[in-house]
Parts: C-alpha cells; sequence; structure tokens
C-alpha cells in the first residue's frame, strides 16, 4: 500500500509524498510532476510484483485549484499512456500524438 499525498511547498508549488506504507523505515519519496510520480509509483510496485494499492490525501494547506490541476495532469497522462498501448494517432480528445 503506497500512500500519496499531495502538498504545497512554501512557494505555492505542488507536490506528491509517497511512503511505502509496508515498510516501518520507509523514507518518503517527493515528486514533482506527474510523470515523475509515475515514475516512482512503477519502481516502488516492482517489489510486490507491481500489484500495489495507492491511497490518496491531501495536506492542509494544498487549495482546490491545486488537486484539480494534479487531476487534470493524472487525466492527461493516462490518456497519453492509452495511446502509446494503442499506437493512436490522436489521443481521445483529438490532439495529434506526435510520438506513433
Amino acid at each position: 500500500m503506497i500512500e500519496s499525498v499531495i502538498r504545497t511547498s512554501p512557494l505555492g508549488r505542488w507536490y506528491i509524498e509517497l511512503t511505502d506504507t509496508m515498510k516501518e523505515d520507509a523514507e518518503p519519496v517527493y515528486c514533482l510532476d506527474v510523470y515523475e510520480y509515475a515514475d516512482k509509483i512503477e519502481e516502488m510496485g516492482k517489489e510486490y510484483g507491481g500489484m500495489v494499492e495507492v491511497i490518496w490525501s491531501s495536506d492542509e494547506g494544498v487549495t482546490p485549484e491545486q488537486i484539480n490541476e494534479v487531476r487534470m495532469q493524472m487525466n492527461a497522462y493516462e490518456a497519453e499512456q492509452e495511446a502509446k498501448r494503442e499506437n493512436m494517432d490522436s489521443m481521445p480528445d483529438g490532439t495529434p500524438n506526435f510520438e506513433s
């Protein structure tokens, strides 16, 4: 089980703190964007055969706008990954897929 907490820096920039709750001495891992987050989740999940459960929460100072930004970036990332898997010429929203 991996805990993902959206936090905000003193400068107002969001980041995601990951903690492997199955380890007592687990050091938190910090991600500044959803690409780094996806890489870290995949890396942490290898230890469990890719079978992980993610628990989301947000810190007290995080604004609804920041949560929405994370959510929108996650949705865009997932759509991009889906387009790569299906080798699509365009993304689900009609945007050209320049990597295909």
